[in-house]
């Protein structure tokens, strides 16, 4: 009988790639960038037509995160933890500059069919993306990650709590506190 073999812990792989080990460094990037990129198009939201706001933002990140390996390091809150402490910092870089450009058009058409939504269904999605994120951007920036995380990447009380520096029952009251803000808002009932 053949033993299983485990998949190297965080703490070895980011060591190893901080040694410069270019496999660990590369299944390190690939654990941490499905959560990442669904960090970014949640956070970028509708400043961007398509994903390629998103896409950006997450190679700069990626890309940081590979500059500072070498002086990482671990503190309980794990390196995911640090990466998406970066795509914070990366994600209010883009919307600053955002503010500042003026999206140009291009007059290209595609050469391929397109399988995505029609018109109607993304105009809805657009439209919804865009309340939503307005109604976030009304909270305070930590509340604004907070149900970023929680709700939109599906990380726990206590994974919140490791990439915010905080605590994870004050990531539950801000939780709560931010919802209750949401609901009073859209002029809904508190569970108060």
């Amino acid at each position: 009988m053949t033993a299983c073999l485990q998949p190297p812990d965080e703490h070895s792989l980011t060591r190893a790639a901080a040694g410069g080990d270019r496999d660990s460094l590369a299944e390190l990037l690939r654990r941490v960038e499905p959560k990442l990129l669904r960090y970014c198009r949640a956070r970028i939201g509708a400043a961007q037509s398509t994903d390629a706001g998103a896409e950006d933002v997450v190679q700069e990140v990626m890309l940081a995160a590979m500059d500072a390996l070498p002086r990482y390091r671990a503190d309980g809150a794990g390196f995911e933890a640090y990466v998406l402490g970066i795509a914070r910092r990366k994600v209010a870089d883009f919307h600053r500059a955002n503010r500042r450009t003026v999206p140009t058009s291009t007059e290209d058409l595609p050469e391929t069919t397109d399988d995505r939504p029609g018109p109607a269904q993304s105009a809805v999605d657009s439209e919804c993306r865009t309340m939503v994120c307005a109604l976030l951007h009304r909270l305070p920036q930590k509340q604004q990650d907070i149900l970023t995380m929680r709700v939109v990447l599906g990380m726990s009380a206590e994974e919140t709590a490791r990439a915010l520096n905080s605590t994870s029952g004050a990531v539950r009251v801000s939780q709560h506190r931010a919802l209750e803000k949401l609901r009073a808002l859209l002029g809904r009932p508190t569970t108060g």
